[in-house]
């Protein structure tokens, strides 16, 4: 079993989080308290946190409804290809405390927005793939893309693969493709060909994107000394790159998503951790030969988040730390700014469909910040703050576009301890940034 079941970075913004997130959804209703929503109200955090509760049983969880099929699309997280977003939840709720994680939890979309009835639970017995003739126990989804180029949006797992601690580590991650039916069938597990490691690190924080603009997505995962394994593609179903070179060089050996054109030139960029031992991290640009060049370096922080918050050409970047968020406007050139509020974990999204990002800040509070002006960047002024009215502790699950009206939606869990939750998705407006009420809610105890 592996030590190292996996100190994620902080800096990673998130698959779960593809690109910038986007969301909305129908109007279900299922289970739980709504989440009420004002301007600089109350708190959102641990503050007084309950025991937890007896988990809502499956029995009361909506009906059990067929995947739509769909024949594939270019949307986001799209695993059944009918032109609607879905959902991936990890820890998922347990019906009793110190039991093994149950697997993966899928939500498909509708017209209208998510369908908690529409739903799969995906587990180690029944789609991992094994090592040694040995299932998995850790059965994590880390990233989304359409890998194979076929239109259904894959799904990169996270595993714990047997290893002596010999040598170099077996790869943990495997692939499971999506098809009209959604995420069926075994996964494989991701080639890295021997010539595109480096050292003996777990070969593991994967991030897609179109580093090299020839139109397929391609993988950047962590190895060993200041470099990454750079994995071109579009991949076969065996789980094979068209081609893997040597190690790149990087400013760090730890990529974190989503990966963006931040500069616009064609080629997607991704965020890395420094090599120095700090919490900086820095810009690296693709081209023709993939993520090879250095861009702007960011200032140390937990978090990174790329998003269109000026009236720059290019993304700027957000870095949230304990005293306040750092921001980087027009980059690579990056003009300076901050923000006076902390920001533990950042999210990013067009909620008002002004073409200009929001950023979303999470921790001990939910807030929203806006640029009041394309000339201003962002500000305290007018922020919008989450509070549900349960106590728990609140995380962004994902920002995208659910319900298929170009504005961003923000999808988030309110929980308390293992066995009780709710994942609520509020939906952008084009006054307000988001709606005050969501417009589904669930639990994830309706995997069980």
């Amino acid at each position: 079993m592996r030590a190292q079941v996996r100190a994620r970075t902080q800096a990673r913004a998130r698959v779960r989080r593809g690109g910038r997130r986007t969301t909305a959804t129908s109007a279900l209703a299922a289970i739980g308290a709504l989440v009420a929503l004002t301007a600089c109200g109350p708190l959102s955090g641990d503050e007084g946190a309950t025991p937890d509760r007896t988990p809502i049983r499956a029995a009361k969880a909506p009906a059990q409804r067929p995947i739509p099929q769909g024949d594939g699309s270019k949307v986001p997280d799209d695993f059944n290809g009918d032109g609607h977003r879905d959902l991936v939840l990890n820890d998922l709720v347990k019906d009793q405390l110190h039991t093994d994680d149950a697997g993966i939890g899928i939500v498909y979309g509708s017209p209208g927005g998510l369908v908690p009835g529409a739903r799969q639970l995906l587990s180690p017995s029944r789609q991992a793939a094994r090592t040694k003739g040995q299932l998995p126990a850790v059965f994590d989804a880390e990233e989304t893309c359409d890998l194979d180029g076929d239109g259904f949006t894959d799904l990169i797992v996270s595993t714990d693969p047997p290893y002596d601690g010999q040598g170099r580590p077996p790869v943990p991650l495997q692939l499971l493709f999506g098809s009209p039916n959604g995420l069926t069938g075994r996964a494989v597990t991701l080639t890295i060909p021997g010539q595109a490691r480096a050292g003996n690190d777990w070969p593991d924080q994967p991030v897609c994107g179109d580093f090299d603009g020839d139109g397929a997505k391609d993988l950047v995962v962590h190895a060993s000394e200041g470099q990454l394994s750079y994995l071109r593609g579009p991949f076969t179903r065996k789980g094979t790159p068209r081609k893997a070179g040597p190690p790149i060089i990087a400013p760090g050996n730890v990529p974190t998503g989503p990966a963006a054109d931040v500069n616009r030139d064609g080629y997607d960029d991704l965020i890395v951790r420094t090599a120095d031992g700090t919490a900086k991290s820095a810009v690296v640009l693709g081209g023709p030969n993939g993520p090879t060049r250095t861009g702007a370096v960011l200032p140390e922080g937990i978090d990174v988040a790329l998003g269109r918050f000026g009236k720059g050409r290019n993304l700027d970047a957000a870095v949230g730390a304990m005293g306040e968020t750092s921001l980087r406007y027009d980059l690579p050139d990056a003009a300076s700014g901050t923000l006076a509020t902390p920001g533990s974990m950042l999210d990013t999204g067009d909620f008002d469909g002004d073409g200009r990002d929001e950023l979303v800040s999470s921790g001990s509070r939910l807030r929203i910040f806006r640029a009041p002006t394309a000339a201003a960047g962002l500000s305290t002024k007018g922020m919008v703050t989450v509070a549900p009215p349960t106590r728990g502790t609140t995380r962004v699950l994902t920002v995208g576009d659910f319900d298929g009206d170009g504005r961003a939606d923000l999808a988030v869990r309110t929980y308390r301890g293992e066995t009780w939750d709710e994942v609520a998705v509020y939906p952008g407006t084009k006054n307000g940034l988001v709606a005050a009420k969501p417009s589904v809610t669930f639990s994830s105890s309706e995997f069980l």
